[in-house]
């Protein structure tokens, strides 16, 4: 257990101030009983694993953060129990190697799969909730299984990015996966991975900064939406940024990312409040132009209660 550690160096975006207490939990053991402790005593808890996703206050996360590195997978036939420190990525592979499909999507994402349930992770029209039988948790200062109901699951969303989440630790999950051809599998998910190669930028990035939209009327009014999207309903986001004009755009440290529009990058040492600053001003800028609201894919953790969103478009523009 350690005091005041810089949790820039545990995120992909390489920003954001200290943990207030940060200790690792090698494996669901450690990690449990720490939770416990920590929820029976009252203290918040932050769980981090690979730092995608998220962006920690320059002010710092108050209470306990555990670096989870549980990542044992075992596989059943059909049935997957993995921690929920394992990548995400590493979890395709050993399920496509023991005859299963279903995770393809995961190449690429630079994820656990902790994290991947939390924003319920996905691509390509499929989620990773779709799979999840069990759950289990240290919730109400208890260790216990539940059911995917738990997670009140919806698009890039669960019941743990809400606001005022409810104290709870993913330790692991149980999945099924349907049976299918590795070959197939494999040729499905390095299409993916083109895709993402081509079109997405290195680090320092937290991954897609905010969530599509979903609207269909906006879809259908948008002469260069492809015709899939528009029959969909769906408006990427980095359409949006690109339309009003932001995407490589560039200010001091921190950037929209010149290959694709819904990646902000830290270009060298930004700031918490820089990054935000800047993603603030894409939102401000979309919801001018086409009356909607963009929402963060990416989760702000700790104490942002000294950041102020009504002055981003003013600290932005000095």
């Amino acid at each position: 257990m350690r005091e005041n550690v810089p949790l820039a160096p545990y995120t992909t975006l390489k920003a954001g101030g200290p943990a207030e207490w940060f200790t690792v939990a090698r494996t669901v053991d450690e990690l449990a009983g720490t939770s416990l402790d920590a929820q029976k005593e009252g203290t918040a808890v932050t769980i981090l694993g690979s730092g995608s996703n998220m962006l920690p206050s320059d002010a710092g996360v108050p209470g306990l953060t555990i670096l989870d590195l549980a990542n044992e997978i075992h596989i059943d036939g059909q049935d997957v129990t993995a921690d929920c420190g394992c990548a995400f990525q590493e979890l395709f592979l050993k399920t496509v190697q023991n005859g299963l499909k279903g995770l393809e999507f995961a190449v690429g994402i630079p994820g656990t799969l902790g994290g991947a349930l939390v924003s319920n992770a996905g691509a390509y029209r499929s989620n990773v909730s779709e799979f999840l039988m069990e759950l289990e948790v240290v919730h109400g200062a208890e260790r216990k299984w539940v059911g995917p109901s738990f997670m009140q699951f919806s698009y890039r969303d669960s019941i743990l990015r809400r606001t005022d989440p409810p104290p709870c630790t993913l330790l692991r999950a149980k999945l099924r996966l349907p049976q299918g051809d590795p070959k197939a599998s494999y040729d499905e998910a390095r299409g993916y991975q083109r895709q993402r190669i081509s079109k997405q930028p290195p680090p320092a990035s937290a991954g897609s900064f905010f969530k599509n939209v979903n609207d269909r009327a906006l879809a259908e009014s948008l002469e260069t939406l492809p015709d899939p999207l528009k029959k969909a309903g769906v408006v990427p986001s980095g359409y949006l940024i690109e339309a009003v004009g932001l995407k490589g755009h560039r200010k001091g440290r921190v950037a929209f990312a010149p290959k694709h529009a819904n990646f902000i990058i830290n270009v060298g040492g930004a700031s918490a409040f820089e990054i935000r600053d800047l993603a603030e001003f894409g939102k401000a800028k979309v919801r001018e132009k086409f009356n909607v609201t963009l929402e963060e894919e990416v989760l702000y953790l700790g104490d942002w209660s000294g950041y102020s969103k009504s002055d981003a478009n003013k600290r932005f523009q000095s």
